[in-house]
């Protein structure tokens, strides 16, 4: 039922982290998560332009005046936000490099997803030097769902998780995600919600992108479903069907929010469950595998 490839971050058997190491590789990804919600408040609050430029806050200052009001205030407090979230994941290296249990490849990881934030840092500063263009904020959005994946790959590997191999079926599914997930982003740049009332838009119909979303959503939730018959006498059974239970939480709150016009506070919901169903679904792309190859072993209580 799967291909079988060794884990290039563990030789022999998985050792549990220990508290420190687990606490940090927690912090990276629940970090990494909220940095997507704050970003997700600036564009909802109309704040992207706060900060005119970009590094500075204007072309006199890094920090912003009063005449900038509070859109300036919220877009300057997501940007320090992000070096709160490059002292988590600095944090997260250093115990991942002490840890008596790594390896070189989990440091390779780590060193990654440290990496990922500053270049973040950068991609931000473009979308507001292209006056919040819509597939440049859509970008910023995808490379920090994928700081998500690999906070969350991360976390498996410190805690002992086995993750070696990948089940076809399971990979297809966590494609059909990132579809699914970027297919949302070209929702949104052809919404409402651009950040600013004079940013553009990408010129796509929003109803019929909208639809599209949709049918990648019933895509997903039927391979799904597939996935959870798959595994369902394996330990990973009821992470396929954590996966499930977010993807349906995610349908519901997006078609709430399509029938009742976008409300902020809908939206910053489903932002944060895109990111839960990245997470989950990486989790799932990896412990899959391991269980997979033996139907013997029990569901996990």
């Amino acid at each position: 039922m799967g291909v079988v490839i060794p884990n290039p971050l563990r030789a022999g058997d998985p050792a549990t982290g220990d508290r420190t190491v687990v606490w940090w590789a927690w912090a990276a990804l629940v970090a990494n998560t909220t940095i997507i919600l704050t970003g997700g408040l600036v564009r909802l609050t109309g704040s992207g332009l706060g900060c005119p430029t970009w590094p500075r806050c204007t072309d006199e200052s890094f920090v912003p005046h009063s005449a900038l009001g509070l859109h300036g205030a919220i877009e300057f407090g997501n940007r320090m936000l992000t070096y709160v979230l490059i002292a988590v994941v600095v944090a997260m290296v250093v115990a991942v490099w002490r840890w008596s249990g790594t390896s070189r490849a989990l440091r390779r990881l780590a060193v990654v997803i440290a990496l990922g934030v500053p270049f973040q840092g950068v991609i931000g500063g473009i979308t507001v030097l292209t006056d919040l263009n819509p597939w440049i904020v859509a970008l910023h959005l995808i490379l920090s769902m994928g700081l998500v994946a690999l906070s969350t790959w991360l976390l498996l590997e410190v805690r002992g998780t086995d993750v070696a191999g990948l089940d076809r079926v399971v990979l297809a599914t966590y494609a059909l995600v990132w579809v699914v997930v970027y297919l949302g982003t070209i929702v949104t740049g052809s919404g409402p919600h651009a950040g600013d009332a004079e940013a553009p838009r990408n010129g796509l119909d929003p109803q019929a992108m909208s639809h599209l979303h949709a049918a990648g959503v019933y895509l997903l939730v039927a391979a799904t479903l597939v996935c959870v018959w798959r595994l369902r006498t394996t330990s990973a059974a009821r992470a396929a069907i954590v996966v499930l239970g977010v993807e349906l939480a995610q349908g519901a709150v997006g078609f709430v929010q399509y029938l009742t016009d976008l409300p902020v506070a809908l939206v910053a919901v489903h932002l944060v469950g895109a990111a839960a169903l990245v997470a989950v679904s990486t989790r799932l792309l990896l412990v899959a595998p391991a269980t997979v190859r033996s139907s013997s072993v029990p569901v996990s209580s």
